[in-house]
C-alpha cells in the first residue's frame, strides 16, 4: 500500500530500517521492465548490502558513494578517471587547484561533514563516528566482549595502511585467531572502512606476492586511531608516508567510482623478486621490487609509484621495466606522484606530478 501511494520515481532514504520493503519491492519490480523506478539509500552499509542480496540481486544497481574527494572539495568539476596518459594531462591542467598545506585536507579527511560545518571538532567527530560504528554497524557481528578487543584491531590496521596483508602478524599483536583477524577485515572491507588493493598477476611475472595491499578509505579516521592529532605531526611523523600513500591511492579510486567506473578490474600492485643485474660471474641479482598502482587500460599498464619527496629521481621508478615481460600488454606512461611543485617529465615515459593531478 506504501508503494502504491507512492507512484514512481520514489527515493527512499535509510531504508534499512524498514526490511520488509525488499520482499514488495521485489513483487512491484518483477511485473516491470521499466528502470529507474527506486532509488534507495542507506548509511548501515551491511544491512543494506545484506538486504539487497538477498531479496534485489539482478534487479538493481549499486553505487557506492566515497568520502568527498580533493576534486570535490576544490569544487572541480572535471570527472575523468586518472590515468597518466598525455590527452588526461592536458586536459587536467586547465582545472588545478593548488594547495599551501596538503597535508591540512589528508588529516581531516574526507567525511562531508567536517566540510560543510568547518567549525566541527576533529577529535570529536572521529571518537562519536568510531562509537556509532562500532554500536550500529558491527554490533551483531561481534560479542559485546570483543568490543574494546576490535578498536584495538582497528588501530593495528591503521598502523599498517600500504602494507602487504599479514593476517597472522595482526593476529599474534592483538590476541585472536587468524580465522577471526580475516572475519573482521572482512567486516571492515563490507562496511567501507577498508579497501584491499589486489597485486597484478600475470604467468610472466611468477615471483610476484599474491597477498593483497590494505588501505583505510578515510585518512582522517586512520590518523585518530593511530593518534596522529595535528596535521603537523602527521606530517613530521613515521607514518607521513604510508598515509601519503593512503591519500593518493583513495583518490585515484575515487576518480573512477566517481565517474561511475569499477575499478576493481584496472587498479592493481605489484611487488616481487626480479632477477635484474647481471653480475660479473654470469649470474643475476634478485632485486625486490615495487610498484604501488599499476593502471590497466586498453591493453596498456600504467605504472604509478608514490612518494613523499619533493625531489623526485627517474631512479624511483627503476622497476617499471618489469612490466615489459608481460606479453599482450604495452606499458605505458609512468608517473611519480609526489609533493613535487610542477609536471615535469624526467623520461619520454616518465613524469612527475603533484597529487593536485588526480
Amino acid at each position: 500500500m506504501f508503494l502504491k501511494s507512492n507512484p514512481c520515481p520514489l527515493l527512499i532514504d535509510e531504508v534499512q530500517k524498514c526490511p520488509s520493503i525488499f520482499s514488495s519491492l521485489k513483487i512491484v519490480l518483477d511485473k516491470t521492465d521499466d528502470t529507474a523506478n527506486y532509488f534507495l539509500t542507506g548509511s548501515q552499509k551491511l544491512q543494506l548490502m545484506e538486504s539487497i542480496s538477498e531479496s534485489l540481486s539482478g534487479r538493481i544497481s549499486i553505487h557506492e558513494l566515497d568520502g568527498l574527494s580533493l576534486r570535490e572539495v576544490d569544487g572541480i568539476p572535471f570527472n575523468r578517471h586518472f590515468l597518466p596518459s598525455e590527452s588526461y594531462l592536458n586536459e587536467r591542467e586547465k582545472q588545478l587547484a593548488k594547495h599551501d598545506n596538503i597535508w591540512s585536507i589528508i588529516h581531516r579527511g574526507s567525511y562531508p561533514e567536517l566540510y560543510s560545518n568547518p567549525e566541527k571538532e576533529w577529535v570529536d567527530f572521529y571518537q562519536s563516528y568510531v562509537k556509532t560504528y562500532l554500536e550500529r554497524d558491527v554490533n551483531q557481528l561481534i560479542k559485546a566482549k570483543n568490543y574494546l578487543t576490535f578498536v584495538k584491531f582497528m588501530t593495528a590496521i591503521a598502523a599498517r595502511t600500504g602494507q602487504i596483508l599479514n593476517c597472522s602478524n595482526i593476529a599474534s599483536e592483538i590476541g585472536v585467531s587468524s580465522v577471526t583477524i580475516t572475519e573482521w577485515i572482512s567486516i571492515l572491507e563490507k562496511s567501507g572502512i577498508v579497501y584491499l588493493l589486489k597485486p597484478y598477476t600475470s604467468s610472466a611475472l611468477n615471483r610476484a606476492i599474491k597477498s593483497p595491499k590494505i588501505y583505510f578509505r578515510d585518512t582522517g579516521l586512520c590518523c585518530y586511531l593511530t593518534r596522529w592529532l595535528t596535521p603537523e605531526t602527521l606530517e613530521n611523523g613515521a607514518m607521513a608516508g604510508a598515509i601519503f600513500e593512503t591519500f593518493v591511492v583513495n583518490e585515484i579510486l575515487k576518480s573512477y567510482s566517481n565517474e561511475g567506473l569499477d575499478y576493481d578490474f584496472s587498479v592493481f600492485y605489484y611487488n616481487g623478486k626480479d632477477k635484474k643485474k647481471k653480475k660479473t660471474n654470469g649470474t643475476y641479482e634478485t632485486i625486490e621490487g615495487e610498484i604501488d598502482l599499476i593502471l590497466s587500460e586498453n591493453g596498456i599498464l600504467y605504472p604509478v609509484e608514490i612518494k613523499l619527496s619533493s625531489s623526485p629521481k627517474a631512479e624511483m621508478a627503476s622497476h617499471f621495466d618489469v612490466l615489459d615481460k608481460v606479453p599482450d600488454k604495452k606499458r605505458g606512461m609512468g608517473a611519480i606522484v609526489c609533493l613535487y611543485d610542477k609536471k615535469l617529465y624526467l623520461r619520454d615515459n616518465l613524469v612527475v606530478l603533484p597529487v593536485e593531478y588526480i
